[in-house]
């Protein structure tokens, strides 16, 4: 095998090859090997808001139910349970655990097989109100109402009491041995998808006992794959393997009737037994040249969303490049549910505040950031400009909408800020704020090449108009701390979706949710009552007409730069099956064939 990276590279963050069978040694495991830009935070369900964490933590447990992986439109399957039964307002729901799923081996049984109840799921989705456990998710269950549970969580932190899992609570109980329900206060037509999220896991509560505040590095879960724990380095690799004991779950898919290759694909599938690979090795590359050198040189067989420094040598105006398409690579592009941006922290002094000066600081910054130049530079075209905080492929998006999100306009923006006071009051070429204090702005950053360009192309827009900025670095799991707990004033990141639904996006402006999906700790009444009176209404007119109004007060006090949604593009091995995305389900390699006879016979 050519190899082109680093030494410290070789010397642990990709695995070496594995030994070829010889013709009385047992078939040779297939693995697939790829890489995150970032590190994971945890492997515990219910402390994890981050992209990488969940696509792992997906593939190790099972939440009640899931994205069907090729269906178009999309819709939900069973996992740990079967669909659920909804009632007609959509405040019960009541769900049966598929019996005879159990979870990985581990010491915390005691050598008993311990199969999935019922009561984990509750236990589990309690988890999320209990104080200690500082869940980034407990706005999905709270903004629905789960009766009794907000009251529990209450009741914990006025008398700092550990908080009572035994305690029977109206919303969240376990009816018998397989049956378990949830009330809401208030009605949701689409409760049911955040069931399908890595936060609704399974867990078993004597291994969280077990374990203590190291459960975030021992998951024990009943899907697919399990961790090898001896192989996991942090910041350089991570190795899952399939788990021996997994039910028998085959490869039924049904591809859209618009995609024939798809369509072929599930065909030469159908029947397969799943997980189809039986080691999945994942390294820690942040930098993109030695991620992208990885996959040309054999040492990776995918790589999901192609450096967008790379993306013209790849897949120049959008076609597979001739040398790749020689090799038999192949390519799958795809606009990415998402959002990119920077939050302006709204409790912070300098940037914060609804006042009509602070909304017109941080109106002026956008105006000022070339979006155009984002997408040409830093993206290399991969991106579309936003108009506000729906991305595609969810309900409620416009495509048709133009909003003050995308604008630039240097003019404007100088306006805006001498309108408001904001001027160069000592002469040295450095706006000040309106009392005279010094305007100094601070964003947090990633030691990265492509952060570095983000932060050249925000450091010349402020420049233009006359504001100092800073950046501060760190790594992606320090930042992602921080932010949570308020301390950053500006940040570049993306939102990914998890649902077809835009109110999920719309979450990370409502007030409720600050320190968890509200990086800005945006807390509007007008836009928090909008956001309450769209998410208890079914799909239609006046649901898209109330998410239009709260998108519109997003742009107009803009706690969010939003720059664009992303446009992805994977290349994967011609060895390698069954890579196209569903942008919803993180797990897709359970759904991945590797032709180890194929790759071999190519690194020879």
């Amino acid at each position: 095998m050519r190899n082109v990276l680093l030494a410290a590279l070789a010397a642990g963050v990709l695995a070496a090859a594995p030994l070829r069978a010889s013709a009385q040694a047992p078939a040779e495991p297939k693995v697939l090997r790829y890489a995150f830009r970032s590190d994971i935070t945890s492997f515990d369900p219910a402390k994890v808001s981050d992209t990488y964490s969940n696509t792992l933590i997906t593939g190790m447990f099972d939440a009640p139910v899931r994205w069907a992986y090729l269906a178009r439109p999309f819709k939900l399957e069973p996992s740990g349970c079967e669909l659920p039964e909804v009632s007609a307002d959509y405040k019960t729901l009541t769900f049966k655990v598929r019996p005879g799923l159990y979870f990985h081996d581990d010491p915390a049984f005691k050598g008993r097989k311990r199969e999935l109840v019922a009561a984990d799921y509750v236990y589990s989705l309690k988890r999320h109100y209990d104080p200690q456990t500082k869940s980034p998710n407990l706005y999905i269950l709270e903004s629905a109402g789960v009766l009794g549970l907000s009251e529990l969580r209450k009741k914990a932190l006025q008398n700092k009491t550990p908080f009572d899992y035994d305690a029977p609570v109206e919303g969240l109980k376990a009816l018998d041995k397989y049956t378990w329900q949830i009330q809401l206060a208030r009605p949701d037509p689409r409760f049911v998808n955040n069931l399908a999220n890595p936060m609704a896991a399974a867990l078993a509560r004597e291994v969280v006992e077990a374990y203590g505040d190291r459960i975030g590095e021992h998951p024990v879960g009943t899907a697919a794959f399990m961790l090898k724990r001896d192989e996991w380095r942090r910041s350089s690799r991570i190795v899952l393997v399939k788990n021996p004991a997994y039910r028998d779950e085959f490869y039924q898919e049904q591809a859209p009737a618009d995609r024939p290759d798809l369509q072929a694909m599930a065909e030469r599938l159908k029947g397969r037994k799943l997980p189809m690979i039986d080691r999945l090795e994942v390294a820690i590359i942040e930098e993109p040249q030695p991620r992208w050198l990885a996959f040309l040189n054999d040492e990776a067989d995918f790589i999901q969303e192609v450096p967008f420094e790379f993306i013209t040598t790849a897949a120049p105006n959008g076609q597979l490049a001739p040398n790749l398409a020689k090799r038999n690579i192949k390519m799958n592009r795809y606009p990415q549910a998402d959002i990119n941006f920077t939050f302006f922290n709204m409790k912070d002094p300098v940037v914060g505040g609804y006042e009509p000066a602070q909304v017109a600081l941080r109106r002026a910054i956008g105006l000022a950031y070339d979006v155009d130049r984002e997408i040409r530079l830093a993206r290399k075209g991969q991106m579309v400009p936003a108009q506000g905080l729906m991305p595609p492929g969810t309900w409620g998006y416009r495509p048709d909408l133009k909003t003050e999100m995308s604008e630039h306009n240097l003019a404007k923006a100088k306006a805006l800020l001498d309108l408001h006071g904001f001027k160069d009051v000592d002469g040295d070429g450095w706006r000040e704020r309106p009392d005279g204090s010094e305007l100094r702005l601070q964003r947090a950053t990633q030691p990265t090449a492509d952060y570095r360009v983000l932060d050249e192309l925000m450091e010349k827009a402020m420049r233009a108009i006359g504001i100092r900025i800073a950046f501060k670095q760190a790594k992606f799991p320090e930042n992602i701390k921080a932010s949570r707990a308020g301390k950053l004033q500006m940040w570049n990141l993306a939102w990914v979706a998890t649902t077809p639904d835009a109110g999920y996006h719309l979450a990370v402006a409502y007030g409720p949710n600050g320190g968890q999906a509200n990086h800005s700790r945006f807390d509007l009444p007008a836009f928090n009552r909008l956001y309450e009176q769209q998410a208890v209404l079914p799909n239609g007119p006046e649901r898209q007409q109330l998410m239009d109004q709260a998108n519109k007060l997003v742009v107009a006090y803009m706690p969010y730069k939003i720059s664009g949604h992303r446009i992805w593009t994977d290349l994967s091995q011609p060895w390698v099956t069954g890579t196209e995305r569903n942008v919803f389900r993180r797990d897709f390699w359970q759904y991945v064939d590797v032709d180890m006879a194929a790759k071999a016979a190519a690194e020879r």
